[in-house]
């Protein structure tokens, strides 16, 4: 019990503080983009919309949850937000709307 970081125990984020503002703030502006700007995702075939839907709901969804993780948020929903995996998602998703962008 001793080799436990105090973290896993108590349910907080190690995610620093200042990286998961940054990381809100991103998933607010693609939140804001792909509001004003639809036919993003829309205007794909459906065989490379919906891989990109579930990408664009774990990117944005766990950026807007990860205030949830710094309290005693229990079991999978840390998941979304873990790291290494969510910042990569976000990048990832983030390059696939530019490229979209500048395509069109």
């Amino acid at each position: 019990m001793m080799g436990r970081r105090k973290e896993w125990l108590i349910g907080l984020s190690p995610l620093p503080v200042v990286w998961a503002a940054v990381m809100l703030g991103i998933s607010v502006l693609l939140a804001i983009w792909l509001l004003l700007q639809p036919w993003l995702i829309s205007g794909l075939p459906l065989i490379l919309r919906l891989p990109l839907i579930i990408l664009g709901v774990w990117a944005v969804g766990g950026g807007l949850a990860l205030p949830l993780h710094y309290s005693g948020v229990p079991g999978w929903w840390l998941m979304a937000g873990q790291l290494p995996w969510y910042p990569v998602v976000l990048v990832l998703f983030t390059l696939m709307l530019l490229m979209r962008s500048w395509m069109m």
